[in-house]
C-alpha cells in the first residue's frame, strides 16, 4: 500500500515538474535573445530561426554566420559601411571579435575621414597601421552599442592607441588583447565614486604588456584631428593633451562618470 501512494505521488509531481519546465523555456529564449540582440544586433533574430532547428547551436552558428555576411551588403542602405578586418590596409579593425560582433559599421563620412588619417599616418610614417575599435551596429540610429553611451548613430568611433618597445613602432600592436582599457598613468582630478562608469581596472593592468607609447604617431594623429574639418569633436584624457602639448576646441573631457579615454581616442562628426 505504501509503495502504491509513493509511486501516486510521484506520478502527481511530473506533470508539475513538467509545467515548470514549459513555462521556464519561453523565458530562457526570450532572455537569450534579448542578450544576443544587445550583443550583436541581429544575433536575436538568428536564435529565434534556429528554435526551429533541432541541433539550435550548430544551426544558431550558420544562421548567424550568413546574416552577418549579408548585413554587410545590407547596411550601406542604413547609411553605414564596415571597417575592414582585412590585413594589407591602413585602417582595419583591431581584432576579429569586433566584426563578428557586428561593431564595425560607421557612415561613409566618417569611414572615409579614418581612412584619410590612417593614409596620412602612413605616408608621412610608411609602416602605420591605424588600428578601430568600437564603431556602431549595422541598423537603425538609437540602437545602443553598450557599454558605449554615444555609439549609436555611425558617427563616433573609436582608435586604438599606437605603440613602442625597445626596437621601436610596434604596428597592428595594443597592450590588451581588444585594444580597451590598458589606461595611461597620469594625473586626474576626478574622486573616486561609488557608482560611475570610469572604470579604473586596476587588477588588469599588470596583465598587459609593458609597452609605453609611440610618441611620434600619437602627436601625428592629435594634430591631423585636431585640423581636419569633418571631425567634431575627439574625447582624451587632459594629461594626454597636455604630455603632446597640444590645444584645440574640438578635444573634450568625457566627464568623471563616463569611461576613461587614456586607452583610446573617441572620434566623431
Amino acid at each position: 500500500m505504501a509503495q502504491k501512494i509513493q509511486f501516486g505521488a510521484i506520478h502527481n509531481r511530473l506533470p508539475l515538474n513538467q509545467m515548470l519546465l514549459s513555462s521556464v523555456r519561453p523565458l530562457a529564449h526570450a532572455g537569450l535573445i534579448v542578450f544576443l540582440t544587445l550583443l550583436t544586433q541581429i544575433g536575436g533574430l538568428a536564435w529565434l530561426a534556429a528554435l526551429f532547428f533541432r541541433w539550435r547551436i550548430a544551426a544558431f552558428l550558420v544562421i548567424y554566420t550568413a546574416l552577418t555576411f549579408a548585413t554587410l551588403f545590407v547596411a550601406p542602405i542604413f547609411g553605414r559601411e564596415a571597417i575592414t578586418c582585412q590585413s594589407g590596409a591602413p585602417l582595419k579593425m583591431q581584432s576579429w571579435i569586433y566584426c563578428a560582433l557586428n561593431r564595425q559599421y560607421v557612415t561613409p563620412e566618417l569611414h572615409q575621414a579614418a581612412k584619410d588619417l590612417a593614409l596620412a599616418l602612413d605616408k608621412d610614417n610608411p609602416g602605420t597601421l591605424t588600428l578601430a575599435l568600437d564603431g556602431s551596429f549595422p541598423f537603425f540610429d538609437g540602437f545602443p552599442l553598450l557599454p558605449h553611451l554615444s555609439h549609436d548613430d555611425g558617427e563616433k568611433l573609436d582608435l586604438a592607441f599606437f605603440y613602442r618597445d625597445s626596437s621601436g613602432y610596434k604596428p597592428g600592436v595594443t597592450r590588451s588583447p581588444i585594444g580597451y582599457f590598458a589606461f595611461e598613468d597620469g594625473p586626474t582630478h576626478c574622486p573616486k565614486r561609488w557608482v560611475s562608469l570610469r572604470w579604473d581596472f586596476a587588477w588588469l593592468q599588470p596583465l598587459w604588456r609593458g609597452l609605453p607609447l609611440e610618441d611620434m604617431r600619437m602627436r601625428a594623429t592629435i594634430q591631423w584631428l585636431a585640423t581636419d574639418p569633418r571631425i567634431g569633436k575627439v574625447l582624451l584624457e587632459p594629461h594626454l593633451l597636455e604630455r603632446y602639448g597640444i590645444q584645440s576646441e574640438k578635444f573634450r573631457f568625457q566627464g568623471c562618470r563616463a569611461a576613461r579615454h587614456d586607452d583610446h581616442f573617441h572620434i566623431q562628426l
